[in-house]
């Protein structure tokens, strides 16, 4: 077994930081390896960190990051030190991880993945696993024992694909969240919604009780057919959790969240989008069943403040104005659907001929559905390849682009592409970046010159070095304090 390390610490240089995030970037091609034995066996050789604090845990389709922000800026709130593990990341490997509003430093992942690879080793050598660990079961070790070192009352948890077989589904989890349900991952969840739900279902276990968000009918039929055969409660939305009372403002929205029990609650969110309402009535759900099994009493003026200074970069986020420039991580047909109807609703006024959109994807997407969602809100798009070796090509992303946009725009790298789109943006319309996290990340990076941040990239391809001829960075309309 892996002890813990002696409380003195050294720090760790920068080289060494970036040679950990390098060797650990490697291991992305072992790809995707649902199953639980390896993962159970590290936390074993560990001391078994995910059983010393309770914890959320959150699936679904989409939203699922959103909820889990918005679950621990309530907990935070209430004076619970609260953990945070999510995936993927945008701007630093390290925002996967945090305790409040703290990402784990450097030195803890440095130090971290050295003790997830000593317990590797150790079965390994005893013969108790069959293959080294993926990155992304090296990445949840490495948080769920950073947590339990840091002595977090809390955890709030999202899972990396799926439920059922995620490295993640080894927690002492008191309540379960499945946020939404599509076809997403069919090569591994299945081809079917109702296979789909199945493996998202997996994470509800005796014990513990259950939130629900919309889902297609085929969808909640299975979910709530194995909450009752594993003796789980549930509450869903639009039933027992209730959103009314929408009204839209500059900075964001208020909306009323019923909850039973507890009677109808205004709130104000300063997150764009018509989905964020229900993310956020999930969230409140989900720490509402959490507080009854931890006996937490829950305050709504610290929920109200939770919520209202809640940040997710990336989700419909408005980072320049005049004219309005927003970044979102949307890559399914339904999100962009989402993005569109939003968008309808902040900019109604907005000329298509005076917009843009940027856009770049990974391959495997369904691009040409996702265009046909985007393109009723721009005339213009500008199309740019993403750092990664699974990014879809622009010439690919061209024919899917031609006859759906009737400007049709290449540019050979995103900060490029951005320059293009802003200066085809008039001041009767707006600018979209959409497509990818890999597209909003490297963007993100590099206004804030984090150019040494290894990024989302596959391995073997580099992050690119700045642009020195890009201008500066547009002002961002939020701050980019994390909750």
């Amino acid at each position: 077994m892996v002890r813990r390390t002696s409380s003195a610490r050294t720090t760790v240089g920068s080289e060494e930081y970036r040679a950990t995030l390098d060797g650990l970037y490697r291991r992305r091609r072992f790809g995707i390896r649902p199953g639980l034995e390896v993962i159970s066996a590290l936390l074993e050789e560990l001391d078994h960190p995910e059983r010393k604090y309770p914890a959320i845990h959150v699936t679904g389709s989409k939203g699922k990051g959103s909820v889990a922000a918005m679950a621990q800026a309530i907990l935070t709130a209430h004076g619970r030190r609260t953990a945070l593990f999510t995936s993927p990341h945008l701007e630093s490997y390290r925002e996967r991880i945090r305790v409040d509003r703290t990402t784990i430093g450097p030195d803890d992942v440095v130090r971290g993945v050295a003790r997830v690879d000593a317990a590797a080793r150790a079965l390994t050598e005893a013969g108790a696993v069959d293959r080294a660990p993926t990155f992304f079961e090296v990445t949840t070790a490495l948080a769920l024992d950073w947590f339990a070192r840091e002595k977090v009352d809390a955890a709030v948890i999202e899972v990396g694909v799926g439920g059922r077989l995620d490295a993640t589904n080894v927690l002492d989890a008191k309540v379960g969240v499945v946020t939404t349900i599509e076809l997403e991952h069919t090569e591994i969840l299945g081809d079917t919604l109702a296979l789909i739900a199945h493996e998202k279902a997996g994470i509800l276990h005796s014990g513990m009780t259950g939130v629900v968000g919309e889902l297609p009918t085929e969808a909640r039929a299975v979910v709530d057919a194995e909450a009752r055969d594993r003796g789980v409660p549930l509450w869903h939305l639009g039933g027992e959790v209730r959103v009314d009372g929408r009204v839209l403002f500059e900075e964001g929205q208020r909306f009323e969240v019923g909850l039973p029990g507890r009677g109808r609650m205004g709130v104000e969110l300063p997150l764009h989008g018509r989905f964020q309402p229900g993310n956020a009535a999930l969230a409140l759900a989900a720490v509402a069943r959490f507080a009854d099994a931890v006996g937490l009493p829950l305050d709504d003026r610290r929920v109200r403040s939770a919520l209202a200074t809640v940040v997710w970069p990336g989700r419909l986020e408005r980072v320049g104005r005049r004219p309005e420039l927003y970044y979102d991580v949307a890559h399914t047909p339904e999100s962009a659907r989402a993005i569109a109807q939003s968008l309808g609703e902040l900019r109604p006024l907005a000329d298509p001929d005076a917009s843009a959109i940027l856009f770049g994807s990974l391959q495997g997407k369904n691009v040409g559905r996702i265009l046909d969602a985007l393109a009723p809100l721009a005339r213009t798009i500008v199309l740019v390849p993403v750092l990664s070796a699974r990014g879809m090509p622009v010439a690919e992303l061209r024919t899917h682009a031609t006859g759906r946009f009737p400007r049709v725009v290449i540019a050979r790298a995103a900060t490029k592409g951005l320059r293009l789109a802003r200066a085809a943006t008039g001041t009767d319309g707006y600018t979209l970046v959409v497509g990818s996290d890999y597209l909003v990340g490297e963007l993100l990076r590099d206004a804030h010159g984090l150019h040494d941040e290894p990024d989302l990239s596959d391995p073997g391809v580099g992050p690119r070095p700045p642009d020195p001829t890009a201008p500066p960075s547009p002002a961002r309309a939020t701050s980019r304090r994390r909750s």
